[in-house]
């Protein structure tokens, strides 16, 4: 067998030894090893885990999934597309910064974004943030949110990596006690999101207008005047930093509930359409949404989707979608332009997936997943239509793909020109 040595070269100014590190032993248990265990997490084959309870109290069922995101716990928890899941946060400081309103994207707030519940590495720190307005459990509390925490989360998301997201209950009770054959028979029982719709759960009633800007330091959220765009956003569960990115890139907003008709639509007279984001199967959601998002392409007027706009948009083009194992979620995800052939880091939200080899001669692929290689943005080639499977507003994530709401913009100013 080869063998090799490493030579470890002193640096041409060595810095004086620093003291050694203060290290805890594995096998220490944490702070919070004797805090009651108030909650349970049970899954659909029976497995039973428990925690820390938090947030409110009672039971929610939903698909468990995991997301990746450092920062915007917040906004995560507050956007519309996970409604129905139970979000295990691989980040183990969440609470840390407190909440707010300002970093809420649940855009019709007079429903709860739909999330079922959140699993947690440690419990709730006290807030550190200028911004801060309330304690994360306060929060919850208010908006009927279960928590777990003191779990194992990095052995529950390689769990769902190799098993896929299992459907689950997660239960908080203050006195600790759980009719735990009930939960699993529940989680068991529950159908997941596979043929679901969940739309009608978190899109707006009635139709609204919106001119609030992505927010500036030192100015926070201005106004949008004399819009040059009028765009029409069909909310399937719109985000609010999607408003924003639009009356920021030059649109007067117009928001109008899922089941809104195409000929009610442009009785409005828009420059472009936009189909927002939203939770659940798109194959579900697209058995009304399919057949006016068709008649929305064949007007000629841009068009432009984002998650479950970019998959119902690829149905209404003729291709079809699949349900994921693990789904993506996170701020990290890498995706390769190929309109520009550059990569951006992007925030990503989803389950299901565009079935690439399904779509049409007429259909472009625009982007790609360099982690698995799905699809990710499509375009038309005839037509001023466009769509992305990621968050190009982000919120939270970066911001690198904040460009496709100005080649959106592009492609109205040159109906209107021409």
């Amino acid at each position: 067998m080869a063998s090799f040595s490493i030579i470890a070269l002193a640096p041409r100014h060595a810095r004086p030894p620093e003291p050694p590190l203060t290290t805890t032993p594995a096998d220490t248990p944490p702070p919070w090893a004797d805090a009651p265990l108030t909650a349970r997490l049970v899954l659909a084959d029976g497995t039973v885990i428990s925690g820390i309870g938090l947030g409110a109290t009672g039971s929610a069922v939903g698909e468990v999934c995991f997301n990746t995101a450092m920062t915007g716990y917040q906004e995560i928890l507050t956007d519309p597309s996970y409604a129905g899941q139970i979000i295990t946060f691989t980040f183990p400081h969440i609470g840390n910064v407190g909440a707010n309103i300002e970093d809420t994207e649940t855009s019709n707030l007079a429903a709860r974004s739909g999330v079922r519940g959140a699993v947690l590495r440690a419990p709730i720190t006290g807030p550190s943030s200028y911004r801060s307005a309330e304690h994360l459990n306060k929060w919850l509390k208010a908006r009927g949110i279960i928590a777990i925490a003191g779990i194992d989360t990095r052995a529950l998301t390689a769990r769902i990596r190799e098993l896929g997201m299992p459907n689950g209950v997660i239960a908080h009770e203050p006195s600790g006690k759980f009719d735990i054959d009930k939960l699993k028979a529940e989680a068991a029982a529950w159908p997941g999101l596979d043929g679901m719709d969940l739309v009608p759960d978190v899109t707006s009633g009635q139709s609204y207008t919106w001119d609030e800007m992505r927010w500036v330091w030192g100015k926070g959220y201005e106004r949008r005047e004399n819009a040059p765009y009028h765009v029409v956003a069909v909310d399937y569960g719109l985000k609010r930093n999607i408003l924003r990115c639009l009356a920021s890139a030059g649109c007067k907003v117009t928001v109008v509930p899922a089941t809104t008709t195409a000929e009610d639509i442009l009785e409005r007279k828009p420059d472009g359409v936009f189909l927002s984001n939203g939770p659940g199967d798109p194959a579900a959601t697209g058995k009304y949404a399919v057949p006016e998002i068709q008649k929305l392409v064949s007007s000629g007027l841009p068009v432009f989707g984002i998650c479950l706009g970019h998959q119902m948009l690829a149905l209404a083009l003729g291709a079809k979608t699949h349900k994921m194992r693990q789904g993506h979620h996170g701020a990290n995800h890498p995706v390769k332009d190929h309109t520009t052939a550059k990569v951006e880091i992007t925030s990503m939200n989803h389950g299901f997936t565009v079935d690439r080899s399904t779509l049409p001669g007429e259909v472009e692929e625009t982007h790609v997943s360099l982690f698995d290689g799905t699809n990710c943005g499509l375009q038309l080639k005839d037509k001023p239509v466009f769509s992305v499977q990621y968050h190009p507003e982000a919120s939270p994530g970066p911001q690198d793909s904040h460009y496709l709401f100005e080649r959106f913009v592009e492609m109205m100013r040159r109906q209107k020109a021409g």
